[in-house]
């Protein structure tokens, strides 16, 4: 069974952070570290190279493929900022039906900036994932 790439390390996530080329994304970024750190309580992490996770908990497919991930996080990527629910996030219509601008994907959101979508409902959705995971 291959090995997963994106791993948690111990690179610097502030650092990271300050390393963001476009002043946009670095200060969206920014706002989505202490939003994410402030709902679930966990330290964030860097999970390889350009991904900033909070939590984790322990996942294990039928297939018998078992690892553990993060609960939320996201990542500044060129293109949009990605934001990690790790649920099907189709479940949740209500709430995107308030969010504002986005796309989606099976487990995430795609949000040019921060400033197209509604905090408080982009808080609700982390809130609820951070939820479920709850012991």
């Amino acid at each position: 069974m291959a090995e997963l790439k994106t791993k948690p390390n111990r690179a610097d996530v502030g650092k990271f952070i300050d390393s963001i080329a476009d002043a946009g994304k670095r200060r969206d970024s920014r706002a989505l570290l202490a939003m994410m750190q402030e709902i679930t309580g966990a330290k964030p992490r860097m999970w390889g190279a350009s991904i900033v996770g909070f939590g984790t908990y322990r996942y294990r497919y039928a297939s018998g493929r078992e690892g553990d991930w993060f609960v939320t996080g996201f990542s500044p990527r060129k293109q949009a900022l990605t934001v990690y629910l790790m649920c099907d996030v189709s479940t949740q219509q209500p709430l995107l039906d308030k969010l504002g601008k986005y796309k989606i994907g099976k487990s995430c959101l795609y949000i040019k900036k921060l400033a197209d979508i509604d905090e408080a409902v982009l808080r609700q959705l982390i809130a609820r994932r951070r939820a479920e995971q709850a012991p």
